[in-house]
C-alpha cells in the first residue's frame, strides 16, 4: 500500500485464497480500512463454490494491468501463489476445457485415491507431485482424464505470458525464518480471536461448496471443523492451524528462493514497507 500511495499504484492480488470472498480472515485478505486506503483488486471477487484456476486469475490480472497502465497507474502485484504468477509471466498451457463431470469426480476424490490414479496414467506426474498436494494432484488428473494427454505434454508448448513484454521489478522477500513463523503463530492467534471460527462455520454450512474445494481445504478449516464436530478443542485447532502454516511457509520459503529467475531480487529485511520503498525507487531511478 506504501508503495502504491508514493507511485500512484494499484494494489492487484496474486494470493490463491485471497480471491474468495469467503475467507476474509483465514486467508489474511487486507481489511476494509486498507482497501479504501489505495485502490485493490481481484481480492474477494470469488465466490466458494467456484471452480477457479490460475489461468483465470491471469486473465483476470492482465486485464486489471492493462486498466492500470491505461489510467498512468503502476500495477503492484503481491501475494505468494507463485503458480499465478509464473502463469501471468510465462504463459500457460493451452489445456481444452475440462469436461465437467470428470472434474467434479476429481475434484471429490480423496487425495489419496486421486494420487493412485494419477499414478496409474500419468507415473511422471505422480513421481513429481506430492501426494497430498490435493489441488495439483487433481489438477494432473483431471487433464489425462479430460484430454488423454499428460499434463506435461501441454505445457511444452505455453501461451498468453506478459513477461517480455512490461518492466518488470520483482522483489522476493525472505526474512528470517524464525521472524517469519513467529509472525505466523500471532497471525493465527488473531485469526481464531477475531472471527475465524465463525468464517469457517459459514463455509462449512454451505452443501453448494464440493468437499475438496479449496475454501474448504484452505488452512484453518478443517482445523476449525474438528471444533464444530466436537472432536477437538479450540486450543487443539489452533495449534493445529499454526503448525500447517509453519510447513506451508517453509515450502513458500524454499519455492521463492529458489524457482524464480535469479535476476529476481531478493531481500531478507523484516522492515519490508522501507526496503521495498528504497527499490522501487531506484529501479525508477535507473530506468
Amino acid at each position: 500500500m506504501a508503495v502504491a500511495e508514493k507511485h500512484r499504484g494499484v494494489v492487484i492480488n496474486a494470493d490463491s485464497a485471497q480471491v474468495y470472498a469467503d475467507l476474509r480472515i483465514l486467508s489474511a485478505r487486507p481489511s476494509p480500512e486498507d482497501e479504501a486506503r489505495v485502490p485493490h483488486r481481484l481480492f474477494g471477487h470469488v465466490d466458494g463454490a467456484d471452480i477457479y484456476s490460475a489461468a483465470r486469475w491471469a486473465t483476470e490480472a492482465k486485464a486489471e494491468i492493462a486498466r492500470a497502465r491505461e489510467a498512468g497507474l503502476l500495477p503492484v502485484l503481491v501475494g505468494g501463489t507463485g503458480l499465478y504468477l509464473r502463469t501471468l509471466l510465462d504463459g500457460i498451457a493451452p489445456v481444452p476445457p475440462i469436461d465437467p463431470s470428470i472434474r467434479e469426480l476429481v475434484r471429490a476424490m480423496p487425495v489419496a485415491d486421486a494420487h493412485t490414479e494419477l499414478s496409474r496414467l500419468d507415473p511422471p506426474a505422480a513421481n513429481r507431485l506430492a501426494p497430498a498436494d490435493t489441488t495439483r494432484v487433481a489438477r494432473a488428473l483431471e487433464v489425462i482424464r479430460s484430454t488423454g494427454r499428460p499434463l506435461a505434454d501441454w505445457q511444452k508448448a505455453k501461451i498468453g505470458g506478459i513477461g517480455t513484454e512490461i518492466d518488470l521489478m520483482a522483489m522476493i522477500l525472505l526474512p528470517d525464518r524464525d521472524w517469519l513463523l513467529g509472525r505466523c503463530d500471532a497471525r493465527l492467534e488473531a485469526m481464531f480471536a477475531g472471527g475465524a471460527i465463525e468464517e469457517a462455520r459459514a463455509v462449512l454450512a454451505r452443501t453448494d461448496i464440493l468437499p475438496a474445494a479449496p475454501v474448504r481445504m484452505a488452512i484453518g478449516v478443517p482445523e476449525i471443523a474438528g471444533v464444530l464436530a466436537g472432536t477437538s478443542t479450540v486450543q487443539q485447532a489452533l495449534a493445529q492451524a499454526q503448525l500447517a502454516t509453519r510447513q506451508y511457509a517453509k515450502r513458500q520459503f524454499t519455492w521463492f528462493r529458489n524457482q524464480p529467475p535469479a535476476m529476481w531480487h531478493r531481500s531478507d529485511a523484516t522492515e519490508t514497507c522501507a526496503a521495498l520503498q528504497e527499490f522501487v525507487t531506484r529501479f525508477h531511478y535507473e530506468t
